[in-house]
């Protein structure tokens, strides 16, 4: 399958993507979704700013709902008086939040490069 070759702005473009999501798990929540949002709506599909500001989106949702439903879950069968409810939640939504923030910052490094996420960069013949 043939891709387009990313230039430059496209680039420039993936990174703000991956920064956009990085930056809604970390220090800006909800703005950071809205700027990846204002990217996707402003990238071409097929692009590597599209798959970046795609890929973030997903990572961002499925963060969301991972820590509010399962956080939530517990906290409903567990009862908010029992310390061990607590400790479990906030044990849970820090490991598994730093996960996500682990995965986009390899998604960072990915933009960087000019590669999509999971997909090896071809090899060069010597």
């Amino acid at each position: 399958m043939d891709e387009p070759t990313a230039d430059t702005d496209q680039l420039k473009r993936a990174e703000r993507a991956a920064m956009a999501s990085l930056l809604n798990l970390t220090f800006l929540p909800g703005i950071g979704f809205v700027w990846l949002l204002l990217l996707l709506k402003q990238s071409r599909p097929g692009c590597i700013d599209h798959y970046h500001a795609l890929f973030g989106i997903k990572l961002n949702l499925a963060a969301a709902v991972a820590l509010l439903l399962v956080s939530g879950l517990m906290v409903l069968f567990g009862g908010f008086q029992s310390a061990w409810t607590w400790v479990y939640v906030i044990t849970y939504f820090t490991f598994v939040h730093t996960v996500f923030i682990v995965i986009a910052v390899w998604a960072m490094v990915r933009s960087w490069s000019g590669d999509r996420v999971g997909r090896s960069a071809p090899r060069r013949e010597a």
